[in-house]
């Protein structure tokens, strides 16, 4: 682009901003909850899980580009030592994804999009994982 073209905009500008991010943290613990398939990571999760979804919803506000709403209120996300309490393989990896894909297929997000964060949430999941293959 030219010298004075606006800047990319960003993943989180792209999905619908704060009320589209909200929705797609609710969601996406909602089905964790409901579907027999994400059974696994659902076991992993307190009973109650407002605090899970409130701690996404503060992590993929900066995550995607908007405000470092987890950083501001916790401190550095230190994804992988916070996981590490939790036996995390590809099962648990593979469901958190497709938990997050549907939930965004849910919410509508768009088609580009969803591909693009897939491959994002798909390589940060992946590097959660902490029991051999």
């Amino acid at each position: 682009g030219t010298a004075n073209s606006m800047r990319e905009p960003t993943p989180y500008q792209l999905i619908g901003g704060e009320a589209s991010v909200t929705s797609l943290c609710a969601r996406f613990y909602e089905l964790m909850n409901t579907v027999p398939q994400f059974a696994t990571i659902r076991a992993l999760h307190p009973a109650e899980l407002c605090a899970s979804r409130d701690k996404l919803l503060m992590f993929l506000s900066g995550w995607l580009g908007g405000p470092d709403l987890y950083v501001e209120n916790i401190g550095h996300p230190m994804l992988r030592r916070r996981h590490l309490p939790f036996a995390i393989g590809e099962a648990e990896r593979d469901q958190w994804v497709a938990c997050m894909l549907l939930a965004m297929e849910s919410i509508g997000v768009e088609e580009a999009l969803r591909q693009k964060l897939l491959l994002s949430f798909f390589n940060t999941a992946d590097f959660m994982r902490n029991q051999p293959p």
